[in-house]
């Protein structure tokens, strides 16, 4: 259900980053963009079908970091709002914990996308810092906060396994 992207994604991605709704807190990058996280040693693009048909994306970066930690980025659905949103993290925390042998998975997100919020929390994100009027979002025309947040292994390990949540 979640497998290594490639080329042949792009255009999914790019279409999901581009979406109106999503242009406040996704960056659509362009192919290239894309090309340089699967060129890169660090980072992987992960593909979410739980049905046979791309339903989500994200990208994986820090991967191997000495740390231990993992960042999860530009993550999104194709049918957001109908709650698939938790059984979609839960997949790629399995993932960055128990096949990436992260120690701390670790993300951003804007301080006005209220429903990412919520996911995380659910989650078992902890909110570790703010940074106040941080970023500029050109297609809202102006700063917004932007919110950092963490989950160890250990919190991970604790959370009811995903079977039992079917």
């Amino acid at each position: 259900m979640l497998r290594r992207g490639g080329p042949g994604d792009f255009a999914f991605i790019r279409a999901l980053a581009g979406r109106a709704e999503y242009r406040p807190f996704i960056t659509d990058e362009d192919e290239a963009g894309l090309q340089a996280y699967l060129n890169a040693p660090d980072c992987e693009i992960r593909i979410w079908e739980p049905e046979g048909r791309p339903a989500g994306f994200a990208i994986f970066c820090e991967i191997g970091d000495p740390s231990g930690r993992i960042e999860l980025m530009r993550l999104a659905l194709d049918e957001a709002g109908k709650g698939q949103g938790d059984r979609f993290l839960r997949l790629l925390l399995d993932h960055a914990f128990g096949t990436l042998g992260g120690r701390r998975v670790w993300l951003d997100c804007s301080g006005e996308n209220f429903r990412a919020q919520k996911v995380y929390a659910r989650a078992g994100f902890v909110l570790e810092a703010r940074q106040r009027d941080h970023d500029y979002v050109p297609v809202l025309g102006r700063t917004v906060d932007r919110l950092l947040y963490g989950i160890l292994r250990s919190e991970w390990e604790a959370l009811e396994p995903l079977a039992a949540r079917a």
